[in-house]
């Protein structure tokens, strides 16, 4: 069926096939990644681990110090954002609160698998409701 037969227009409605429409999101930000020409790659040891991405000025006007792609959320954690920069610090700035509060409520750093839980179930909400842009698209 295609989109324009009446299963699109809610929030949360299945097509006969089964997919969530709404949670195309997926699609769309894979788009918006490639569109913005930034390769990034990670590899991971058993002790160390190594993340490189291009550096693209998009600007001449711009300081090339102020660009970047990588961002630091914990002391021990960081990442790689790639796709729209402004969503990209939104969510930075989102994940670094909550490892914030992780440290304040419990005394100790918080574990990677659980931030990346917690900034994930906080953006599964802006795929569910209609007020709310999800990020990572126009």
């Amino acid at each position: 069926m295609s989109r324009g037969a009446g299963y699109d227009r809610q929030i949360t409605i299945f097509s006969p096939d089964g997919r969530l429409y709404q949670v195309c999101v997926w699609e769309y930000a894979f788009k918006a990644i490639s569109n913005a020409g930034i390769t990034s790659v990670g590899i991971r040891g058993k002790s160390v681990s190594v993340v490189a991405t291009q550096k693209k000025v998009p600007d001449k006007l711009l300081d090339p110090k102020t660009v970047t792609h990588l961002f630091q959320l914990s002391p021990r954690i960081g990442c790689v954002m790639t796709g729209l920069i402004a969503d990209a610090r939104a969510q930075v700035s989102r994940a670094r609160a909550e490892a914030a509060e992780w440290k304040y409520k419990f005394g100790y750093e918080i574990p990677p698998d659980q931030l990346a839980k917690r900034v994930a179930n906080i953006n599964q909400v802006y795929t569910q409701k209609a007020a709310m842009r999800p990020l990572g698209f126009p």
